[in-house]
């Protein structure tokens, strides 16, 4: 039993070391296990409607990071093997062709994707339409709920967030630009439509995407799994290094981890140097410090007074006098220095003198 239990625990650590260093991915066996326990607690909560109307529960891959990235971002993750049944309704938002009308315009669209063999796109609906018969909300959000899946012509992406509202993104069921002008349509379009996206925000550190559902066999869910690490370990913010759980879950079912980083990434991620912050920074600091120093030494002047030829062995410090600064953003108070007398002889000569002006002043008169 020893041997047994030191052998497993060995082979634990080396897999666990190859996956966080040379592996991009999670190990094949470990996803297995896990894709076959969620298609058996689906089947075992499934009830009698629900497998004779086939309907199919979707299973999400779960993507926990370590650092929140700055900038939000969606990465497109093309599959081996399609998530959308043959029955999933598609709807194409295209560009308005010059001297055509709307619908002029969808025909053209229509025929161009008959040309190319494509038959999983349900409808086509031009700029035009849009804006005309689906500016009330309760229309837009009939055909937020009538279709699975919205595609839009690259050169109208940015002019569609304004007219079709934030139900479409809240419902991560925003459009997804495609080329229509592409050599190969038919590969273009089938990417995204049987591909899936990983929605990365600069709010959270948790990421969900669909991945396939329960209807499928467990090999076709695990190459979607390992096809999607692969991306992700490629596209993520700060790559491999920043992903710190990957978990696999249904709607109705808890998550299961499929692999869990070590904490040695996040001492990795730690100490990379932000390079670009620093050299702002140095360059900002650097002026500053010069001008301040030309400012002290503008402002530590001190003036020395000698005292008269009869009071020669009399020193006295006089104030020290600032100049005020003109771009100065604080302003240092003049303090007094008091006068610094060694010795009982000069403080009577001090006083002799001052007696001596005391008593000229009083009766002398200066002439008209």
């Amino acid at each position: 039993y020893h041997k047994r239990h030191t052998t497993d625990t060995s082979t634990q650590t080396s897999s666990g070391r190859n996956l966080a260093h040379t592996r991009p991915a999670p190990t094949r066996r470990k996803v297995r296990k896990a894709v076959e326990a969620l298609l058996a607690f689906a089947r075992s909560k499934a009830k009698g409607d629900a497998l004779l109307l086939n309907e199919n529960e979707s299973v999400h891959l779960l993507v926990t990071v370590w650092k929140i990235p700055r900038v939000a971002q969606v990465i497109k993750i093309p599959l081996p093997h399609g998530i959308r049944a043959e029955t999933a309704e598609v709807c194409l938002f295209t560009k308005d062709e010059p001297d055509l009308s709307a619908e002029q315009t969808e025909s053209l669209y229509r025929k161009l994707l008959t040309q190319n063999g494509i038959t999983s796109v349900s409808q086509v609906i031009s700029y035009k339409t849009l804006k005309k018969e689906y500016k009330p909300f309760e229309a837009k959000r009939r055909l937020l709920n009538r279709f699975d899946l919205f595609l839009s012509d690259d050169r109208i992406r940015r002019l569609l967030p304004s007219h079709l509202g934030k139900h479409f993104y809240e419902k991560k069921k925003a459009p997804l630009s495609v080329n229509l002008k592409a050599k190969n349509l038919a590969k273009e379009l089938q990417k995204h439509i049987q591909g899936t996206i990983l929605p990365v925000t600069n709010k959270g550190c948790c990421y969900t995407t669909r991945i396939g559902h329960t209807g499928m066999k467990a090999d076709e869910i695990l190459d979607n799994i390992i096809a999607a690490a692969e991306v992700i370990a490629k596209k993520l913010p700060k790559n491999w290094k920043n992903v710190k759980v990957l978990h696999l879950k249904t709607l109705k079912s808890v998550s299961l981890p499929i692999f869990t980083a070590r904490i040695s990434n996040l001492d990795e991620l730690d100490k990379e140097p932000n390079t670009k912050r620093k050299q702002e920074k140095e360059k900002k600091k650097k002026p500053k410090k010069a001008a301040k120093k030309v400012n002290s030494i503008q402002s530590t002047v001190t003036t020395k007074n000698k005292g008269a030829a009869a009071t020669q062995e009399l020193v006295v410090k006089e104030e020290v006098v600032q100049e005020p600064e003109e771009h100065a953003d604080d302003e240092e108070i003049p303090q007094l220095v008091p006068m610094q007398i060694t010795s009982l002889a000069e403080l009577k000569v001090i006083v002799s003198l001052l007696l001596n002006i005391s008593i000229k002043t009083k009766y002398f008169k200066p002439c008209k």
